[in-house]
């Protein structure tokens, strides 16, 4: 038997969500299909939750990553936080059951409408971003008649290694206050009379494939929370944000208990909590996308495999030249060749693999395009009027429609 990430296996040349063959679910749902391993789900956020088990902490689920209500209510079942960066990922964090005492704001331009609603909502704390948007929030909060809980992004000069479109903890990036005037946006926070100064936070990107940059990180961190109870600012969080990556093809990114080896001896014996913002390693391995083959074309040297689904289902390829593994949803022997599989999409980047060794799939046969759970989803859009495919998750051997398919009246709903 050949096993796929964890949950994802083949059986008598069949592929398997847990205990449920791709091929059946695509027959019964259509393609393009998302669909998701519940146990998968679980099983990553556990391993997060054993690995700091000894230190005062909070997994806050990054929304971003995959917003589905019936997986972020998994993980808020199993005692994740939640991390936020809009209005509406609030609204679903609720929705999804997310304790509001556990959910962090973050990302760099929060509007006022915003702010009142996490602090109405009482959040744990937003990650403020800018002098200007703390300056904003104090305001917000004086209308209100409360004090806002704040940690702030300190932009720490670490580089993580990953895609420079992924990457947000360096100088050249837009998010957080720099290393050098965080003493100062400290003191101007805690001049503020309806600022609560909460904690630190930092993220240094996604997709990240070494334990060095974490530790770097907290190394920094940790300085800068000495320092500033030196000067009477004693803080009660650091939050690390997330960006621990997952293998799409021939990375091998650190687990979380080798992050905890280097964390725990430099946290054991402070007064801290410690908040983790991980996305994409709790979600990424747990879903894939099914798509039917349309055609087969031999263009000059090229043989091209074109599918139903497209850069408008699953974007990583396009935007960031992206690897994911494609599997069949049912194998069969036979020689394999180099070919580009494509989507229906009139652009040029509407692929998913190119010069791809496989074994020829013929019309009707469905692939899995893996590792799709996390940023596929999310980021799918309508573009050339195509409705977004339906969501599946899967536990055991029962499965539910976690989302409908769009019809074509779905693409002009509100307009006019």
């Amino acid at each position: 038997m050949v096993y796929y990430p964890i949950m994802f296996h083949v059986r008598n040349r069949s592929l398997y969500v847990e205990r449920v063959p791709v091929g059946k679910l695509a027959g019964l749902c259509g393609t393009p299909l998302y669909i998701y391993s519940q146990a998968q789900l679980l099983r990553n956020f556990n391993e997060f939750e054993r690995a700091f088990k000894d230190v005062p902490h909070v997994i806050c689920y990054a929304l971003k990553a995959n917003s589905n209500l019936s997986v972020a209510r998994t993980f808020s079942q199993a005692g994740a936080g939640a991390d936020i960066v809009s209005a509406g990922e609030l609204y679903r964090a609720a929705l999804a059951g997310f304790p509001p005492e556990k959910i962090v704001f973050s990302g760099v331009g929060k509007t006022a409408d915003e702010m009142r609603y996490a602090l109405d909502s009482g959040i744990l704390m937003f990650n403020v971003e800018s002098m200007e948007e703390l300056a904003a929030l104090n305001r917000v909060a004086r209308s209100l008649g409360r004090k806002a809980p704040v940690a702030i992004r300190v932009n720490p000069d670490v580089e993580a290694g990953s895609h420079r479109h992924i990457s947000t903890g360096t100088a050249e990036n837009k998010f957080g206050i720099q290393k050098r005037s965080i003493l100062e946006a400290y003191r101007t926070a805690r001049s503020l009379g309806h600022i609560e100064v909460l904690g630190i936070q930092a993220h240094i990107g996604s997709q990240i494939t070494s334990a060095r940059p974490f530790l770097a990180l907290l190394l920094v961190l940790l300085r800068l929370v000495d320092e500033l109870s030196r000067e009477g600012i004693r803080l009660r969080v650091v939050d690390v944000g997330g960006g621990i990556g997952i293998t799409y093809h021939r990375e091998s990114p650190p687990s979380p208990s080798e992050i905890a080896r280097s964390f725990i001896p430099l946290l054991r014996g402070r007064n801290l909590k410690l908040l983790f913002e991980p996305g994409r390693f709790l979600v990424g391995n747990a879903g894939i996308l099914a798509t039917r083959v349309l055609y087969r074309k031999h263009s000059g040297r090229k043989r091209f495999v074109i599918v139903d689904a497209a850069m408008n289902d699953l974007a990583r390829p396009a935007l960031y030249d992206a690897y994911h593994r494609i599997t069949p949803a049912r194998s069969r022997p036979g020689r394999r060749e180099a070919v580009d599989v494509v989507g229906p999409v009139c652009e040029s980047g509407d692929y998913f693999a190119r010069g791809r060794k496989m074994v020829l799939p013929g019309p009707g046969e469905v692939l899995a395009i893996e590792n799709a759970g996390a940023y596929g989803f999310a980021m799918s859009s309508q573009y050339n009027s195509r409705p977004r495919a339906a969501e599946i998750l899967v536990n055991g051997r029962r499965w539910d429609v976690v989302r409908e398919r769009e019809t074509l009246k779905d693409l002009v709903h509100g307009e006019k």
